[in-house]
């Protein structure tokens, strides 16, 4: 089977398996019995989340490296050095297997624990393999990464795990101590114990996959574009990112503060300079396992939202690449000094003041000393600006002011038209329409700001697309994996034009899948229509499940009279499902995945209490997300017919098609 062929597959994270093994969660060697899963189902691919150690958080897109796999997933009694362990293994597993959901914390610490029992019961042997001639030592030269991530485990234990940003040393390390430190004898037995784990999670997900391809059955990773700021890569090469920017996403609908993700952007002139090595050894790394890559928020390979370190909310954010407003051109359109001023910097009434501290004791005691504290008056106006000494939210969050008054000015110092990213080079800030500057300006003035952001804007596209087809030829280019591009959200016209003309297929989420008709009604996307090099999916991984989507977020109606079927029941049920899964099938996209949470409810045995389901609410921080597990072991799931015949039929649907119009 090609990766191209059109195919029906699923989502499953590794950690949600529920394997032949009692071990409270999923892991590398579930894999095989996973596919043989699949393939009695009629399914051609399993999609799983990334796999990366994330130490001791269980979001797997905030990796401590882009290589390292996480320990979570090794089956410690499948070890050679585990022999002699087996009860220690047996009791671990049957203290998490029976929950409904794992909980990361205490399992990762559990497993890390007996990992490094076992170890020091084999020390001698392990270190003397990797001595020269050695085996372990033959695997670290073939995946020399190994070196700096088993120095900063090592130094993150030291720190109590704290960001290399906190540690008491080596928070900038140069090349030579980081080979001073690999080389320090009195250390050796603690980098060994890391590169010994991740020879072995390597051993098992490799002997994992073989099996799992027995099955006829594509594997498909997923890569985030973006690593954590607290990670190897970053501390190790700081030179391949730029520290002081944070990635994230503008204001928007949901949330007008965006969305401020604290991962560091890329420098990609650095990443250009030797040729793309970073990333050409991620790939190499991922191709070993996976035939079919998810490139997660591949917008960022056009553009990025950045927002500086300074800031907690992104409002103040600005595009990377972006061609900048200049202040000459603002000199140019008329406006003098005083009033570019006005325009690139938050001024604050003394009204506004008083209002935010209204219903405060002491209104004139707060006003006056947020003031003193934090403001400098304009001449002899009722006008504040900041006082220099705050560079962003974080210093206004930590001021000794009322906290109403604090709330404020977080709020006003993102009221602006333009925002100096860097001296004289200007953004216009994304509600800058919302300024105070802006609805202070005539008309005409309106209109040749407006023309002037046009500009700015469409000369910044021309790059992005240059930028994004550069830098996606090359990942295609330097990998045997088949790519699909996460592209959803608001894009810009260049994303599809390149992701088409790479042949990188895009997704297509059936809840977003709408447009306006010739009466301005929103309406469902036809199947039919969707673009074939397209992944259509009926959720993800941040969303509700289809179940819970219908059952308290869509218009039913609209979304019943969509495939055909108006007179649906209110609440779901296995009738349902498969009236809108084997609808969806039909969509002309060459991969339709479906969540195996969409696909269990074609059976009437798998409907549990819907919160279970969720895999992760994005902007919440807790040990629920990304703890899901399946309701049963795949065996146990295997004995369900009915929900076996339901999705083999989806993989019969014949694909929907555009009608002809009739000839006259």
């Amino acid at each position: 089977m090609k990766s191209t062929d059109r195919l029906i597959g699923t989502v499953i994270p590794v950690s949600a398996l529920r394997g032949t093994e009692p071990n409270g969660v999923g892991e590398f060697l579930d894999l095989g019995a996973c596919g043989q899963f699949l393939a009695a189902m009629g399914l051609k691919l399993l999609q799983i989340l990334p796999v990366n150690d994330s130490g001791y958080e269980s979001s797997p897109y905030s990796s401590l490296s882009a290589f390292a796999l996480n320990p979570l997933y090794l089956r410690i009694a499948a070890l050679p050095e585990a022999k002699g362990f087996e009860k220690e293994c047996a009791e671990l597993g049957a203290r998490f297997d029976q929950k409904p959901r794992f909980p990361y914390y205490e399992l990762i610490c559990a497993k890390m624990e007996l990992l490094g029992t076992v170890y020091h019961a084999h020390k001698k042997a392990i270190i003397e393999a990797a001595q020269p001639g050695g085996t372990l030592d033959a695997w670290i030269k073939e995946h020399l990464w190994v070196k700096e991530y088993a120095i900063y485990r090592r130094l993150k234990d030291l720190n109590g795990q704290k960001s290399w940003k906190d540690w008491t040393s080596y928070v900038h390390v140069t090349k030579k101590e980081l080979d001073d430190l690999w080389n320090d004898k009195s250390l050796e037995s603690e980098h060994i114990f890391w590169v010994w784990l991740q020879q072995a999670l390597d051993a098992q997900l490799t002997q994992a996959v073989t099996e799992f391809k027995k099955s006829d059955v594509l594997l498909k990773g997923d890569i985030p574009i973006l690593i954590a700021e607290d990670s190897v890569d970053v501390w190790a090469h700081p030179e391949l990112f730029y520290e002081n920017l944070s990635a994230g996403a503008p204001p928007d609908i949901y949330s007008d503060n965006g969305q401020n993700w604290g991962f560091p952007a890329y420098n990609w002139e650095v990443h250009k300079s030797d040729n793309f090595a970073w990333w050409k050894s991620r790939l190499k790394q991922a191709e070993k396992y996976f035939d079919v890559y998810r490139i997660d928020h591949v917008l960022g390979f056009f553009r990025l939202w950045v927002t500086g370190r300074e800031n907690i909310s992104s409002r103040l954010g600005h595009f990377l690449p972006y061609h900048p407003v200049k202040y000459n051109e603002l000199e140019n359109m008329g406006f003098n000094k005083g009033r570019i001023r006005w325009m690139t910097l938050p001024h604050i009434p003394t009204s506004e003041l008083w209002d935010a501290l209204d219903g405060t004791e002491n209104i004139a005691y707060e006003v006056d000393k947020v003031c003193r504290v934090a403001l400098n008056r304009v001449g002899s106006e009722e006008l504040w600006l900041f006082k220099d000494f705050i560079h962003g939210e974080k210093d206004i969050s930590v001021l000794d002011v009322h906290e109403k008054v604090k709330q404020y000015l977080i709020r006003a110092w993102s009221n602006r038209l333009f925002f100096e990213y860097e001296p004289k080079l200007l953004f216009p800030v994304w509600l800058y329409r919302e300024s105070r500057a802006y609805l202070s300006l005539s008309y005409e003035e309106r209109e040749n700001i407006e023309k002037l952001v046009e500009k700015h804007l469409k000369k910044s596209e021309k790059t992005w697309e240059k930028e994004g087809r550069l830098l996606l030829t090359v990942f295609c280019e330097s990998s045997s994996m088949f790519p699909c591009a996460e592209d959803l959200g608001a894009i810009p016209d260049c994303v599809p034009k390149v992701l088409k003309e790479l042949g990188i297929f895009g997704i297509r989420l059936l809840r977003w899948q709408t447009e306006t008709d010739e009466n301005g009604k929103i309406v469902y996307i036809p199947f039919e229509k969707y673009p074939k090099l397209t992944v259509a999916t009926t959720s993800t991984h941040d969303s509700s499940t289809l179940r819970e989507w219908w059952n308290t977020e869509v218009d039913q109606q609209a979304l019943a009279s969509f495939i055909g079927e108006p007179s649906l029941p209110s609440v779901y049920n296995p009738g349902i499902a498969q009236k809108i899964l084997k609808k969806f099938a039909g969509a002309a996209s060459y991969y339709r995945i479906f969540p195996i949470q969409d696909l269990l409810h074609l059976s009437s045995h798998w409907y549990f209490d819907s919160e279970q389901e969720h895999i992760n609410r994005p902007g919440t921080y807790n040990t629920f997300n990304f703890t899901y597990r399946l309701p049963a072991p795949l065996k146990e799931i295997l004995k369900d017919e009915a929900l076996i015949h339901a999705v083999k039929e989806l993989s019969t649907v014949k694909m929907a098609t555009i009608p002809r119009k009739p000839k006259r």
